[in-house]
């Protein structure tokens, strides 16, 4: 299994040198993906007493992320470290796309891929908080059905110099993306997938899956639901291992608790877990990348 890192966003504080040096430290040790998470905005919970109760969406550690949380804007943010790292890959983890603008998306994400090398790998979500979908002018429960469709016009775009689609929510006639990215297709990632909706969608459209970090109560569980997307990939006509990232709290804990958990999913066929920092007491750059360095040196 490869090991990937998370960003640790709420914890690195406003400090862009912070994020290049955290993001060139992640490199140096050998790290092969950084994870950059993303919400637009967050809700003032001073009125919205059921907040805590909500379904989805919890910040590991933290609970439901809310307008005090700080994320920065994952597309921007990947540009930025394109030109601070060289071997890195970014990833978004993920993009809540149904709320953004498809077409946009594609020509953010093909200049991230072109100004990184090819290092881009662009993560993918329909979210959960439909407070962001609304302040964004976004149609929230119709979101399954449209990164659908927004996955084809992407693909598209990313792929042929000029494109005609005619969809039920896009309508492109002999337009094209120029620069088009130094991969075509950028490799495009599904997050969240609980429900067996969600997870045959992800199945059938997706080159890789971010299992979700809560929704089971042993990674057990989250075996069957890797079985149940292997079982849909091959329905599709699919290569049924398709690759499934996990997670591993490593803020707290120690190497018995990493090595145990690697070693759980490695026997489950994961591709790769990303490491997460946060929620441990860890606070500045050289903290977390301590942290990942003993991680590292625990799984080797």
């Amino acid at each position: 299994m490869e090991l990937d890192v998370l960003l640790p966003h709420l914890e690195l504080g406003l400090d862009p040198t912070a994020v290049r040096d955290f993001a060139q430290a992640v490199e140096g040790i050998g790290f092969r993906r950084l994870m950059l998470p993303d919400h637009v905005v967050g809700a003032d919970t001073a009125a919205r007493t059921d907040w805590s109760s909500r379904r989805g969406g919890p910040v590991l550690g933290v609970g439901r992320y809310t307008r005090e949380h700080l994320f920065q804007e994952p597309l921007v943010l990947a540009g930025y470290l394109a030109g601070a790292t060289a071997r890195l890959v970014l990833v978004t983890g993920v993009v809540i796309l149904p709320q953004r603008q498809a077409v946009l998306v594609a020509k953010q994400a093909a200049d991230v891929d072109l100004l990184s090398g090819g290092r881009f790998q662009l993560g993918v979500g329909v979210g959960w908080n439909d407070i962001e979908y609304q302040a964004m002018g976004s149609e929230f429960h119709n979101r399954g059905k449209r990164i659908e469709e927004q996955v084809a016009v992407m693909r598209a775009l990313w792929t042929q110099e000029v494109v005609t689609f005619h969809g039920q929510w896009h309508d492109l006639s002999e337009v094209g993306l120029n620069p088009l990215p130094v991969q075509r297709p950028i490799p495009l990632w599904f997050g969240g997938g609980g429900a067996e909706p969600a997870l045959e969608r992800i199945a059938r459209l997706a080159d890789g899956w971010f299992a979700p970090t809560s929704g089971y109560k042993t990674p057990e569980d989250l075996g069957l639901m890797i079985d149940r997307l292997r079982g849909y990939a091959q329905a599709a006509g699919r290569d049924p291992n398709l690759p499934v990232q996990v997670m591993l709290k490593v803020g707290a804990g120690g190497p018995d608790d990493w090595r145990s958990a690697y070693e759980t999913w490695a026997r489950m066929g994961v591709a790769s877990v990303s490491l997460y920092t946060m929620a441990g007491g860890l606070s500045g750059v050289d903290q977390h990348v301590q942290r990942l360095r003993e991680v590292r040196a625990a799984l080797a």
